[in-house]
């Protein structure tokens, strides 16, 4: 009778846990769903907060804070009017509350992106501290996983919108952009869930240095 308690706790809890993991992917589904489809500030700003009450919700997940700080860094780089500054500081706290968690290339690809944005501020005057933080990032996440596509398609936009008298243009950003439309045509997200954006931009990059 004691084996058969046991045995339909067990079942209990694992039944539980299936329901919780359902209810949360289905949750990061629509809201990535939504984040594909975000076109206005407005849309960015919903989505980011979606994402932080999965956050708030499931404490040992990453991907919802990643995701979060994404559709945060989405917004200061489409949006002409965004703080930048202050988006930029959210980010950093959205980062390192996933960090406590797991400690990945894909989040150090959006510590780069964040300090891409915050140059974008005041470009000669932030060389010194988010161009060197961005250089240190690129380093990083090609140690961590040198087959991540997307740090390459972030450096290679940065490449591209750098002017040729400073080392940047089509014809430098574009052995990069093509390393990774190379890299995406075989990468894999580890699930359904898992970072996997950034390759029909880097292939419309890649056609744009090709002109």
């Amino acid at each position: 009778m004691k084996n058969l308690f046991l045995s339909f706790l067990m079942l209990v809890g694992i039944s539980t846990t299936f329901a919780q993991s359902a209810k949360y992917e289905g949750a990061m589904k629509s809201n990535l769903a939504l984040l594909k489809e975000a076109k206005t500030s407005a849309d960015y700003l919903n989505v980011a907060n979606a994402f932080e009450r999965i956050a708030n919700a499931e404490k040992t997940q990453w991907l919802p804070y990643y995701y979060a700080a994404l559709a945060d860094l989405h917004n200061g780089m489409n949006e002409t009017n965004a703080d930048k500054d202050a988006i930029g500081k959210k980010v950093d706290e959205l980062l390192s509350s996933a960090e406590l968690i797991d400690k990945n290339v894909e989040l150090t690809v959006l510590h780069y992106y964040n300090e891409t944005m915050k140059m974008t501020v005041n470009p000669q005057e932030r060389w010194q501290t988010s161009g060197v933080a961005m250089a240190n990032y690129a380093k990083q996440a090609i140690a961590q996983d040198p087959n991540n596509p997307r740090i390459y398609f972030l450096m290679g936009e940065n490449v591209f919108h750098t002017p040729e008298n400073f080392g940047g243009g089509k014809e430098k950003a574009k052995p990069i952009f093509q390393k990774s439309v190379n890299l995406f045509a075989s990468f894999k997200p580890a699930s359904d869930i898992s970072p996997n954006w950034g390759k029909e931009i880097a292939e419309k990059m890649l056609a744009e240095c090709n002109q």
